[in-house]
């Protein structure tokens, strides 16, 4: 028989990932740009963490959305993304949005700003607890470069219902 006994904080993340939204599976993904070797799919991969694969922006210093349509209007009680940037010092902004009403309008539930450096902060992760009743859509703008250049990225994107 092989047995281990289960660590407190492998039995802690397996409730906490109990109520994960499968985007691939019960929503759309829309995108303004990706760059072919850093494609969208990236954010979706169930894969997160510093070196994680990441979506990158194929556009340099544009604001760039990713906007998740649910297939069925969703409840939403948590948003944790990852955001990581190892090459240049920058500042990137991140705003996310809720719709309840396919996209007619979009209410703010989220501005962030984050300052990379390569010999100092590269990663950044964000856990939101959220009370949002039968959205149909989730915004996520990212202004890549408030102080600084490059181009937009997004490690991951976990919903949780």
């Amino acid at each position: 028989m092989r047995k281990r006994q289960i660590d407190t904080q492998d039995a802690a993340a397996a409730v906490v990932a109990s109520g994960e939204i499968d985007c691939t599976e019960h929503a759309s993904i829309a995108f303004s740009s990706e760059d072919p070797s850093h494609p969208i799919d990236c954010v979706f991969d169930g894969r997160h963490g510093p070196g994680a694969p990441r979506w990158i922006s194929a556009r340099p210093d544009m604001p760039e959305q990713v906007v998740v349509a649910f297939d069925e209007p969703q409840s939403l009680s948590r948003v944790m993304y990852e955001v990581e940037e190892r090459e240049r010092e920058r500042t990137q902004e991140i705003r996310l949005e809720v719709s309840h009403d396919e996209e007619q309008s979009y209410r703010p539930l989220l501005v962030q700003e984050y300052t990379f450096s390569p010999r100092g902060a590269t990663f950044q992760k964000e856990d939101l607890r959220l009370e949002v009743q039968r959205a149909t859509h989730l915004r996520v703008t990212i202004v890549p470069n408030k102080c600084g250049s490059g181009r937009a990225t997004l490690t991951s994107l976990r919903l949780f219902a």
